[in-house]
């Protein structure tokens, strides 16, 4: 999932379905120290060990990841240089997906990486047809084994 990051030059990283934390621990660990972390994470159990993370370069966003731009706006960040994303779109409603893949998709900068895990290709269309481009690596080591779809934006 990290591998895509270049953790010298990203300067504003985007978590989407944090979870309890796992990814952003790792990623938080490269970071440059003037690098920005925002997580978005609706689940208030996952929010409460997120909470517990105390890291200046990291923000807690208890909120849709749909609202990606207008959070980016807020705290006045031009776009992000990479999206994670761990939600599991295979159970949302087709349109919220679309919806917060598109929103992820407008704020990333040019040549900003979209990162997404999977543990089927099910969804792959909609990053095509988002992205216009996607990369899929197998994870035979991860327990189940999973995917990762990477998008670049044009």
């Amino acid at each position: 999932m990290l591998k895509p990051i270049d953790f010298g030059n990203a300067k504003i990283i985007v978590e989407m379905g944090a979870g309890d934390g796992v990814f952003t621990r790792l990623i938080l660990a490269q970071m440059k120290p003037d690098a920005a972390l925002l997580c978005f994470e609706i689940n208030p159990i996952f929010c409460e060990a997120l909470r517990q993370i105390e890291d200046p370069r990291f923000f807690l966003i208890e909120d849709s990841a749909e609202k990606i731009n207008e959070y980016l706006l807020q705290m006045n960040l031009e776009g992000a240089d990479y999206v994670i994303s761990g939600i599991p779109f295979i159970a949302l409603p087709n349109d919220l997906s679309y919806r917060i893949v598109r929103s992820a998709f407008k704020g990333l900068k040019k040549g900003g990486t979209y990162v997404q895990f999977h543990y089927a290709t099910i969804l792959k269309r909609m990053y095509q047809t988002i992205f216009g481009n996607l990369a899929v690596k197998f994870v035979a080591l991860n327990i189940p084994p999973a995917f990762v779809m990477i998008c670049v934006k044009q």
